[in-house]
């Protein structure tokens, strides 16, 4: 399909990361497909993480991932002729079967589809209960879960905390892509859904030992209180 929008919007966010001079860590480039569907499970921590998470697959194979975020978005008059140009995915919370079935059909045409499985910024920033929605669309189009962790985009612009873009000069930002989960783990919904929010864990946790500690002096508002920041404590989980 034509990529009249994508491809400018794409070199758009790159320019910025380059103006904020980010230290992008991506690591797993062997991990992403040439070719064929997929579904991109992503965590969600700021909100430049549509645009990080789609560093990888640009890069190693030159790669675009079609994203699916709430309706709302592609109602906004600048926003949505913008994501309708670049082909994401709507998804309305009122008829969610009909995103479903948008996304199963875009896997089965060969394309990424993004999920953010949380569907929420978690200020926690660490991972909050996932939907099932990515186990249920990869078994049905019989594609693999890409699983991919972002770590550090939280300093730059997320929620509840006020924009300091001159701040956010220079930030770390990790981008991991982890090991395709294959469909065949993923026909039954709630254990799929299970074993892709140990495998984001794993991942996240292995990308929040590798991140360079907080600056002498800094507070750390951006690590969860179980590393040592002041985050609030996620809340409790719903007992099965």
């Amino acid at each position: 399909m034509a990529e009249y929008v994508y491809r400018p919007v794409l070199h758009t966010a790159l320019g910025l990361f380059r103006a904020l001079r980010l230290q992008l860590d991506v690591r797993g480039e062997e991990n992403v497909p040439a070719v064929g569907g997929g579904v991109v499970l992503i965590n969600h921590v700021s909100y430049l993480d549509f645009a990080l998470a789609g560093v990888p697959f640009w890069w190693s194979q030159r790669r675009m991932v079609r994203f699916m975020a709430k309706k709302q978005v592609f109602d906004h008059r600048v926003s949505g002729p913008l994501m309708r140009g670049m082909h994401h995915i709507p998804v309305d919370r009122a008829a969610g079967a009909g995103s479903l079935r948008a996304a199963v059909r875009a896997l089965g045409d060969g394309e990424l589809v993004g999920v953010f499985p949380e569907a929420t910024i978690n200020p926690s920033y660490c991972l909050a209960p996932f939907k099932s929605g990515a186990a249920r669309m990869a078994a049905e189009a019989d594609v693999p879960v890409i699983p991919l962790v972002l770590w550090g985009s939280q300093r730059v612009l997320t929620k509840d905390r006020p924009r300091n873009l001159r701040a956010a000069v220079g930030t770390p930002v990790s981008i991991t892509v982890g090991k395709p989960v294959p469909a065949s783990a993923l026909q039954d919904a709630r254990a799929g859904t299970a074993l892709l929010e140990l495998t984001m864990k794993e991942i996240l946790d292995d990308a929040q030992r590798r991140y360079p500690a907080p600056p002498p002096g800094e507070s750390p508002w951006w690590l969860p209180a179980h590393l040592g920041g002041s985050a609030p404590e996620p809340p409790a989980r719903p007992t099965p």
